[in-house]
């Protein structure tokens, strides 16, 4: 995905360079910290995602948004709160608070790469993935290998069918990130994909011949 940030703050654009960088689908070739600059980059380039400030000096970030006619996807950057829901009114991809942290501004751009490829229909659609930090590496990881995945103290585990990713993001922000089609929450600590279930009952799940308890708070999820 093709990105540029904008924010009048060149040390908050500092840190989403130094964020994207780390992020495999995303290219950020532009910064400014002068919106109307970026509208005349805009008005000749194509753009799939801004990092967008709402709070500047000449022109909110929600106007600009409004101003587009015909806008690329948007994440908002600001240290308010108080904007959120205007700016879900307005789909946006997410609202990101300063100062944000490497896992959220991930999932955030996951979100928005998961949009891209729907719009795009792309014709592997089958082979999703998503891009999971471990470590220090970003691991893309293809949605139909994922057999479990289980929350385990300060980790999460993401088993697949040849190997373990283990990684910081929480088991709840990964929850947000996966298809509730495809996917089902059987307990606090367990995910599992629905299509990998091999037999069940009222307390527990077989994957294989992994058992997973059913959660006493989850008892009646619908299971196909």
């Amino acid at each position: 995905m093709i990105a540029i940030a904008i924010d009048d703050e060149p040390i908050a654009l500092d840190i989403v360079k130094s964020h994207a960088v780390k992020v495999p689908f995303l290219d950020l070739v532009e910064t400014f910290t002068d919106a109307f600059l970026a509208i005349s980059f805009l008005q000749h380039n194509k753009v799939d995602l801004i990092f967008l400030d709402i709070k500047m000096p000449d022109i909110s970030g929600i106007d600009f948004l409004k101003s587009l006619s015909n806008p690329p996807m948007v994440i908002f950057t600001t240290a308010y709160t108080e904007h959120a829901v205007q700016s879900f009114e307005l789909d946006a991809i997410d609202y990101l608070l300063k100062p944000f942290s490497l896992s959220r501004f991930l999932k955030a751009c996951n979100k928005a790469q998961e949009l891209y490829n729907l719009r795009n229909q792309k014709s592997e659609a089958k082979a999703r993935h998503i891009f999971i930090k471990d470590g220090y590496e970003q691991i893309k990881v293809a949605l139909d290998e994922i057999l479990y995945i289980e929350a385990s103290g300060n980790y999460t585990q993401i088993q697949l069918q040849d190997k373990l990713v283990s990684s910081r993001i929480t088991i709840n922000d990964l929850a947000e990130l996966l298809s509730k089609t495809d996917f089902i929450r059987c307990h606090r600590a367990f995910i599992v994909p629905k299509n990998k279930i091999s037999k069940f009952d009222r307390s527990q799940i077989w994957i294989g011949n992994k058992i997973i308890p059913i959660g006493a708070t989850y008892t009646g999820i619908q299971l196909t």
